[in-house]
Order: structure tokens, then C-alpha cells, then sequence
């Protein structure tokens, strides 16, 4: 099973079961170099930084904080090894890391809006 997900560059297919979106399914396709894959401690170090612009954006207002706390939850399972197999993206990409990122961003913005719609229920 699949789910369409879309970009700038279009709708792209992704497994049902992955967090990821358009472009870290992209990057995966694209970038099929060696089997290295994005070290787990570069993908926490992007978790931890994540979750403290959430927080700081709530302090200064600019983010609810049930926002905040949505993505410093999905955060904080990222940090803790929960969602290792969400992140597919071999080290061999582009050398900015604009991939590895945003792979963070879909799997974080995915798991957080299953958790808010949880949430309201």
C-alpha cells in the first residue's frame, strides 16, 4: 500500500507504513549511493535542535504550545531510538544535508499531526 504525497516537483508514491514524504522519498530514490546510511547521531543532533526551536518558538509566542509539545514528543522518540527505520537516507547525498533534514521535518511533522489529531479526539 501506498500514499500519494506531494512537493513542488509533484506527487510522488510512499509506502503506507513510513513517515517520511515527497522529499525524503525522492532524496532515497535519487541518491542510491553505497549503503552508508545517515548516522543515527547526525538524525538526533537534528531531533534536539528541533525540539528546542519548538519550545523557544513558544516561548516568544509564535507557536502554540500543544505544537511545541508535539514536536518535542515526536523529538524526544526520535532521540530514543523509536523511529530509527524512518530515516532511509544514505550519508552520500548532495554534502549539505538538506536531505537528512528534511527527512527529519516530514517524519517529525507526520508523527506530531497523528499525535494532534489524537489529541482533539
Amino acid at each position: 500500500m501506498v500514499r500519494m504525497e506531494r512537493d513542488t516537483i509533484g506527487e510522488i508514491a510512499v509506502a503506507e507504513d513510513k513517515f517520511w514524504g515527497a522529499q525524503t522519498e525522492r532524496s532515497r530514490l535519487n541518491f542510491k549511493i553505497g549503503e552508508e546510511k545517515m548516522p543515527d547521531e547526525v538524525v538526533k543532533a537534528f531531533a534536539r535542535l528541533k525540539r528546542a526551536a519548538a519550545w523557544s518558538n513558544a516561548d516568544l509566542g509564535k507557536l502554540r504550545v500543544e505544537k511545541a509539545q508535539a514536536i518535542a514528543t515526536v523529538c524526544d522518540r526520535i532521540v530514543a531510538g523509536d523511529l530509527d527505520a524512518h530515516f532511509p537516507l544514505v550519508v552520500w547525498q548532495t554534502g549539505s544535508g538538506t536531505q537528512s533534514n528534511m527527512n527529519v521535518n516530514e517524519v517529525v511533522a507526520h508523527v506530531a499531526g497523528i499525535r494532534c489529531i489524537r489529541m482533539m479526539m
